[in-house]
């Protein structure tokens, strides 16, 4: 009896050193993801924080200062009340942050800079993209000249992977690629393959196929087409768009590019989004010179950026809106800029959530679309709509990136903070 009452008691114990042990770790989790990993500060502008959380920070009065005399001196917050903060120099520092004054819970890095202004978008844009290389999608099997099924590149090359050469020569698509392997005479074909960071050399044996063409049974990809939306162009006629990356539809990977063009895109028809089932801007571009707007230099997580031409910039006539940063944003309205019904409005939103802390670049903003104008023409947030500049106090704040496939009305932004860090 004393042996069964003492494992219970200790089954007791560990069950109640392991919720705490638990507990501790949420709490931690917790207060760390409510203080943001970085935080941005327009140069002699005072900036207020209420964020009530039984965390102190402390850093030394370089950059930042709360009075005249703290420069050079370390400075105390304590967060659990309001503070405000002031940047006083042009620079960086970082801030420690301790869990209730003792136990060390984040450093945040801290930038004082100059106010940026962009001009918001809003506008639909054709996006062409040709790939760095040739992009493998995947294998499959060919039937041979003699009536056999062969897969000569499985396990070789891996889908993701990029072909960039062909028995030592450079290739720029598929058809040089299609050119090569058909001109090898049935020696085996050596293929460059960039896989991530690796480069590589692979060398596989063709198959004469049943047309009497040598194949590899390689399915590639060497370019992308899609409509999205224009978010920003700045001063210097830079342009950001879609707030997230353009990826490939079947290896779900980012798609490494060489070069890429903006073309002006015609909506011609709206697909409302459903429950289950999100809608979608259907349009038409003409890929051509006349209808060019601009130039893809990059394709990041964060969106696509590169070079506005005369015509994209002179469409943007907006006056330029200040970047407001993250720890800015407030739940509550704001709203949207897109260009629908052939003209550029603002739609009514509510923003829900914001995540200052956080791995998904383009998730930070959970909203709502409260327009019933906007609702009764998409459903809420539609295919194509992404890169839609989100406006909050006058100032541009992210785009929006995603949608809630069960609720059409709901979707994701980012960060415009994170679009200009990406550029």
């Amino acid at each position: 009896m004393d042996r069964r009452l003492r494992r219970y008691r200790s089954w007791l114990w560990g069950w109640l050193a392991a919720g705490t042990l638990g507990l501790c770790f949420y709490v931690f989790y917790f207060y760390s993801r409510c203080i943001p990993d970085e935080l941005r500060l327009n140069i002699e502008e005072e900036q207020e924080f209420d964020w009530n959380l039984p965390v102190s920070a402390s850093f030394t009065g370089t950059s930042v200062y709360e009075s005249e005399d703290a420069q050079g001196r370390e400075i105390h917050i304590d967060m659990a009340k309001p503070f405000s903060i002031v940047g006083e120099n042009q620079g960086s520092y970082v801030m420690e942050c301790k869990l209730f004054g003792f136990i060390p819970l984040k450093s945040v890095q801290v930038s004082v800079e100059t106010k940026e202004y962009v001009t918001p978008g809003g506008y639909p844009v054709g996006i062409y993209l040709k790939t760095d290389g040739v992009l493998v999608i995947g294998t499959s099997p060919i039937t041979g000249s003699d009536g056999m099924e062969y897969e000569p590149a499985r396990n070789i090359v891996k889908s993701g992977d990029y072909i960039i050469s062909v028995n030592g020569e450079a290739i720029g698509g598929k058809d040089e690629l299609l050119e090569a392997v058909a001109d090898c005479g049935g020696e085996d074909v050596v293929l460059g393959i960039r896989r991530g960071e690796e480069q590589m050399e692979v060398s596989i044996e063709p198959v004469c196929s049943a047309g009497e063409t040598y194949r590899l049974g390689i399915w590639v990809r060497d370019n992308t087409q899609g409509i999205g939306t224009l978010t920003f162009v700045d001063e210097e006629s830079n342009f950001g768009a879609l707030g997230h990356g353009i990826n490939d539809v079947d290896t779900s990977t980012l798609m490494e590019i060489e070069s890429g063009s903006l073309y002006e895109a015609q909506i011609l028809s709206i697909v409302k989004g459903e429950k289950g089932t999100p809608g979608e801007l259907m349009g038409m571009i003409s890929y051509d010179s006349a209808n060019l707007r601009g130039k893809i230099v990059k394709n990041t997580a964060a969106g696509i950026f590169g070079k506005a031409g005369t015509l994209l910039c002179e469409a943007c006539q907006a006056e330029p809106l200040e970047v407001g940063w993250k720890q800015e944003i407030q739940k509550g309205p704001a709203t949207i800029r897109c260009y629908l019904e052939g003209k550029l409005q603002e739609y009514e939103v509510e923003i829900e959530e914001i995540h200052l802390s956080g791995d998904d670049i383009n998730k930070g903003i959970v909203l709502r679309v409260t327009d019933e104008r906007l609702l009764s023409l998409t459903g809420g947030i539609v295919q194509g709509m992404s890169g839609s500049p989100i406006i909050q106090n006058g100032k541009i704040i992210g785009a929006v990136t995603h949608v809630f496939v069960q609720d059409s009305a709901k979707g994701f932004g980012i960060f415009i903070e994170n679009m200009l860090n990406a550029m």
